[in-house]
This record gives C-alpha cells, structure tokens and sequence, in this order.
C-alpha cells in the first residue's frame, strides 16, 4: 500500500495530478481542495494517499493530510459512497466544513455538493456522526475565533446568492493563506475572489 508521495509535480488537471517518485509517474486523483493548493509544476509536492484496490483496478487518491485521508476513508465506509463521490464530496466542502456539517446534521449543506441528494446525505449523517463526534470530527480544530469567521464568512457568502461549492473552496484557500485574519479581512478578500 502507498500512503504518501513525495516528489516532483509534473502534471496537473483537474482531477488528477501526475507525481514522479524516483524515475516513476504516479497518477493521483484529488479534490479540488487539494488541487488548488497544489504547487505549480515541476515543484516538489507531497501527498498522503489512499491506494484503492478493485478486481480490475487500482487507483490512488491523495490528500493535504492524514486529516483528510482518514474522512475520505469513512466516507468509502459508507454505502453507497464509492471513491469518486468521496472525492466529489471533499472537493465541494472543506474536510473540516464536511465533518462539522455530518455531525451537525445539516442536509442542506450537505444537499449542496454536487451528486449528494437528500437520502444519500442522510445516509452520511446517520453511518457517521457517531464516528465523527467521537474522532472530535476528524479534523485538528482550529482557534474558536478563526473557526467562527470562517463559519460567519461562508454563512455570509451564500447569503449573498454565492454558490456553496465556489464559497467553500475560497474559505479552505483563505484559511490556509490568512489564518490570523479578522472577519473583515477574510470577506474582502473572498469578495475580491468571488468577483
């Protein structure tokens, strides 16, 4: 089993991105999330992945990290939920924002993410908010003041008529890239984003 890369990025598309390790091209599937905070080509890159073994297939699926490797693990643990609506699935939210609305029990969030209907959303919510409440959702938490402008900053944004998707992946940029940033900050920064 492979369940971490290091090496020089060598291609990027929007689903995958082509690794060399050594002489050697690994393909790997990844969120948008992930993707966007790839580096450019020909930068050293590293993933945590999961190598997903079928009769006529193996495929690998890479992460930021542990973090996200581990959700997308319970989330294949979920019927119904193969490896590429996991990946639809942390693509369209932030792991954190993920998990916070699987234990929430927030459908409509939920709802929001490309290829997640109602039933398959509380589907997620019924096999893994135990889990996830008891992992402490997964994620490292965050300082409760950055975790309630981010909460604030995506309440506001969609509110504003953004879409969930788009919003989503400009909170996990900003919070990477202004950890620190008050509330004002971090929406005129999304805005300038957005617009």
């Amino acid at each position: 089993m492979i369940g971490r890369l290091t090496g020089t990025l060598a291609e990027k598309t929007v689903e995958a991105v082509l690794i060399d390790v050594g002489g050697v091209g690994y393909e790997v599937h990844c969120p948008l999330t992930v993707l966007e905070r790839m580096p450019p080509s020909g930068a050293t890159a590293t993933l945590f992945v999961h190598t997903h073994v079928r009769e006529d297939q193996i495929a690998l699926f890479g992460f930021n990290s542990s973090e996200e490797r581990a959700l997308f693990r319970m989330l294949i643990a979920v019927t119904g939920v193969g490896p590429k609506l996991a990946t639809v699935c942390l693509g369209g939210l932030p792991a954190e924002t993920l998990a916070r609305a699987i234990i929430d029990n927030d459908l409509k969030r939920l709802s929001s993410i490309p290829g997640i209907g109602k039933r398959t959303a509380e589907r997620l919510v019924l096999e893994l908010r135990d889990k996830l409440a008891k992992s402490g959702g997964v994620m490292t938490p965050r300082t409760p003041s950055t975790s309630g402008h981010l909460e604030d900053l995506q309440s506001a944004l969609v509110n504003l008529g953004y879409r969930s998707n788009d919003v989503g992946l400009i909170i996990a940029a900003l919070q990477k890239e202004s950890p620190t940033a008050s509330f004002e900050e971090l929406l005129r920064l999304a805005l300038k984003r957005l617009i």
